[in-house]
């Protein structure tokens, strides 16, 4: 398949012509995958950017390790271990030269498909997930697997067959808060699919970027942390991170911890793509971490954000009623509904998108998402950006388009 042909392969035309609409006036978006920028800690970034210059000018401005600046892979290193603070079991512990420093999670994704996929190779994907995966991966030339997926995560029963079937070259998941199922992978099945790596020796991605967006209850624990706990499991599994989410994705920075070989890769492919991250975001990230602001901005965001969540929830019942089904998320950004047909209403998420923007209001079919057998009774609904009233009048106008 040429590059062209693979372009065309992933065709997203209907949602880049929603995209276009958004800009209307009064229009109320649900569509965008965007934290709110009102939760960016902006002062604390201005601080941690002019102590980036006044400490280290030279190392902030100049170039840098293709692996990532160094105090920023110790801060990262530190970040992840004490995410584990009171919760045993969920603490990471990997040196700073165990991982490698990405622009942007989105980068680590394509380093992968850059080092791990040729042609034809066949790669598992949940069903739904993450667009710009599906886009990525076949641009490389791989033979998408959809694995299904409820409000437990992945169906583990499922994906073994599908591994033992195709052996494909790796298995991607988001396992916590998924994009954009919003589901949250049981710690049960965590542990199954370890055990499913070592027993078919097949390597395991773990997307990351949402795992600290929860409410209430903290998730289990990561891949990455579990596997400790499933002998032979670590050397099978890849783990991506990002500060996007929870911090600003301006800065662009991610990071990936993999197996020592596919990391050399990685590393060698990087220096050929951008030579190294953006040492002065870099820098500025390590200063952030480094003033001990990052738990206060997630109690902040994990706050707001479950508000939003609970608000549109609330509101779906009460405006769609039995025409859409959903699970409640327990963090992300992300409500993932499927249209019932009940009562003789539309059940085609393509054709309800269309009445919405009539009613002034946005999402994003569902259909676009699957890399087979699409479901086009889905969509995706975003709680980021708007407030309480901007959700309970946006969900008000859904109810009006069904």
């Amino acid at each position: 398949m040429q590059f062209a042909d693979r372009l065309n392969s992933v065709e997203t035309s209907a949602i880049r012509e929603l995209f276009k609409l958004l800009g209307k006036p009064g229009i109320i978006s649900f569509a965008g995958g965007f934290p709110d920028p009102a939760m960016f800690d902006v002062e604390g970034i201005r601080e941690a950017s002019a102590k980036a210059l006044q400490e280290e000018p030279g190392g902030a401005l100049q170039y840098g390790a293709t692996e990532g600046y160094e105090p920023l892979r110790q801060q990262l290193s530190q970040f992840m271990a004490t995410k584990g603070e009171g919760r045993p079991g969920t603490a990471v512990t990997v040196a700073p030269n165990e991982l490698i420093v990405t622009t942007g999670s989105q980068q680590a994704l394509d380093l992968l498909g850059k080092c791990m996929i040729s042609p034809g190779d066949k790669v598992i994907v949940e069903g739904p997930t993450f667009l710009a995966t599906i886009q990525c991966f076949r641009l490389y030339g791989a033979e998408l697997i959809s694995a299904p997926v409820d409000g437990n995560g992945v169906k583990t029963d499922e994906l073994e067959k599908l591994i033992a079937q195709h052996k494909p070259k790796f298995v991607y998941l988001i396992p916590t808060f998924g994009n954009p199922s919003g589901a949250l992978l049981s710690l049960e099945r965590r542990k199954k699919v370890l055990e499913l790596a070592v027993k078919y020796q097949t390597l395991v991605v773990e997307d990351d970027p949402y795992g600290d967006l929860y409410f209430g209850d903290a998730p289990p624990p990561s891949l990455l942390a579990l596997s400790a706990t499933v002998p032979g499991s670590l050397e099978l599994l890849a783990h991506c991170g990002s500060l996007s989410k929870v911090l600003s994705p301006g800065l662009r920075v991610g990071w990936m911890i993999a197996p020592a070989a596919l990391m050399a890769n990685a590393v060698m492919c990087k220096q050929f793509s951008d030579a190294h991250t953006s040492t002065f975001a870099q820098a500025t990230a390590a200063q952030y971490l480094k003033a001990g602001r990052m738990p206060a901005t997630l109690t902040n965001v994990r706050k707001v954000y479950a508000e939003r969540a609970r608000a549109m929830g609330e509101a779906l019942t009460k405006e769609l009623g039995d025409a859409v089904e959903f699970t409640q998320p327990q963090g992300g950004l992300f409500f993932w509904a499927r249209l019932t047909g009940k009562g003789g209403k539309v059940k085609d998420a393509g054709e309800f998108a269309k009445r919405a923007i009539e009613q002034g209001v946005a999402f994003v079919p569902g259909a676009p998402f699957f890399a087979a057998n699409p479901d086009v009774s889905t969509f995706r609904l975003s709680f980021a950006t708007a407030d309480v009233e901007k959700i309970k009048e946006g969900v008000a106008r859904l109810g009006k388009a069904i």
